[in-house]
């Protein structure tokens, strides 16, 4: 019974007489206004008889003409109920509930603010004490908006770990997932586990060394530790574990979720001596090597092979990030310049210096040329691109891109770099001094003859004259 009746007082003073004293009006007007953001006197009808501000930013709303007017017209149609259960429970006997309704604002959204109302007089006098929620409101908002956020992040990634899941899944290529400290295999595709079956194994929680032949075990394990000190390793030839047929072992470094891991690619490798010998055989090996980015794709674009300077120029980690993407993803004008390529390469076979710019997957972009050929092979046709890096390749002092260009050679090189309304503009600039310069020629550097031919004052010409630097302009003001 003790503790129900402590909660009970804790909503009240004990003995507020002897402990507030003899509290004038003023000193208890005071001690309303700064305990509250707005505090309202009203009579027993509910309208307003005096008004103060604890918040200033309230204050410059203009609710200080509310004096005089009903409390309930002062707030949102929403909100009038609200107005109208507070001034009825504010006689009553309970403890003063809150009750959040909106103000009217001339500067954008209504102001929330929370309310509770005591009685303080016989006569109906009512108190109503208000704190302004807008900041809390802003806070929640906030963390929608952040929720949202997160929500839309977590289903992008879902997505994108499907579409990756479905391509490990149905990838013809035999791929494994490695942890890079262990070396325990840690996810298998289906085409890896029809390869290493035959070993007489288990492939998941194994080590890889272990699917291999005890003499290829040192090659794998160096294999690893490459791909672990250089993010990616070329092709070795190791034996599995029960064969003696080789097969083709690469591997790649990623990291997710704070772990390292190696994606080790198994191929097999080409019967016959011939195939593995001789120049022709090491053709892979060189493109794979040179420095400038070769990428094979189908006739549609999509990339089946990337070198790794390539990859540095696309500023991605591994091949796999490149395999089954189309080329045209990462060329300076998309939709265009891997379209215009192809249709030369139906038709001619070949297309030689093509400019354009090639953006990484981090937003660096470099100009580059590319050099392409067709292959028809009627069982795979595809095409081979030769990107080349030409950014070293310009002058220590190159002319701005938006500088006016001075032919329209050069003009046309800005095609798919600068809006359309700056080409026209300094196509307009163009043809204009052209213009001035032949009638500069045609009167021999007359410039009344000039200007009359034209079509313009003296003073305008002189105007585009030094505009365009043309002419010996000073020696003409000295005469």
């Amino acid at each position: 019974m003790e503790a129900s009746v402590s909660r009970r007082d804790a909503q009240h003073f004990r003995s507020p007489r002897s402990s507030l004293g003899d509290l004038d009006a003023e000193v208890a007007g005071r001690l309303i206004a700064a305990a509250a953001d707005v505090a309202l006197i009203l009579d027993g009808e509910g309208v307003i008889q005096d008004v103060a501000f604890g918040n200033e930013e309230l204050s410059r709303e203009g609710y200080g003409t509310w004096l005089g007017r009903p409390w309930v017209e002062t707030v949102t149609v929403e909100s009038r109920p609200k107005i109208e259960e507070l001034l009825d429970g504010a006689a009553s006997a309970e403890p003063p509930r809150w009750r959040q309704v909106n103000h009217p604002s001339a500067h954008g959204a209504d102001v929330p603010v929370r309310y509770s109302t005591i009685q303080v007089t016989e006569s109906g006098r009512v108190v109503a004490v208000g704190r302004d929620l807008r900041s809390m409101a802003a806070l929640q908002q906030r963390l929608v908006d952040a929720q949202q956020a997160m929500e839309r992040e977590y289903a992008r990634l879902r997505e994108a770990e499907a579409r990756y899941r479905l391509m490990f899944q149905i990838a013809s290529e035999a791929v494994l997932i490695v942890d890079a400290l262990t070396q325990r295999i840690v996810e298998a595709n289906p085409a890896a586990t029809a390869l290493l079956e035959g070993a007489g194994r288990q492939i998941t929680d194994h080590g890889l060394s272990e699917l291999f032949h005890a003499g290829d075990a040192a090659l794998i394990n160096s294999t690893i530790a490459q791909a672990r000190a250089l993010g990616r390793t070329g092709e070795v030839q190791a034996r599995l574990a029960n064969g003696e047929r080789p097969i083709s072992v690469a591997g790649s470094f990623f990291r997710q979720d704070n772990n390292a891991y190696i994606l080790v690619r198994m191929t097999a490798a080409v019967d016959g001596a011939a195939e593995g010998t001789g120049p022709r055989a090491r053709v892979p090996s060189v493109m794979e090597s040179v420095p400038d980015g070769f990428v094979v794709t189908d006739p549609d674009g999509s990339i089946l092979l990337a070198n790794a300077a390539f990859l540095e120029l696309a500023q991605l980690a591994s091949e796999e990030q490149a395999r089954g993407q189309s080329l045209d993803r990462w060329l300076g004008r998309p939709g265009l310049d891997l379209s215009v390529m192809s249709a030369n390469l139906r038709q001619h076979g070949t297309v030689r210096l093509f400019g354009t710019t090639l953006r990484g997957e981090h937003g660096a972009a470099v100009q580059v040329e590319i050099s392409a050929v067709s292959v028809p092979d009627p069982a795979q046709p595809c095409f081979g691109f030769v990107i080349r890096n030409v950014a070293r390749r310009l002058p220590a002092e190159t002319r701005p891109v938006r500088e006016l260009p001075r032919s329209m050679d050069q003009l046309t090189d800005l095609v798919g770099r600068v809006p359309l309304k700056d080409l026209v503009r300094e196509t307009t600039d163009v043809i204009e001094r052209l213009c001035i310069e032949a009638a500069l020629e045609l009167t021999g550097d007359n410039r009344a003859s000039a200007a009359e031919v034209l079509g313009l004052s003296r003073q305008s010409l002189y105007v585009k004259l030094r505009r365009y630097g043309l002419g010996d302009l000073e020696s003409e003001a000295e005469i």
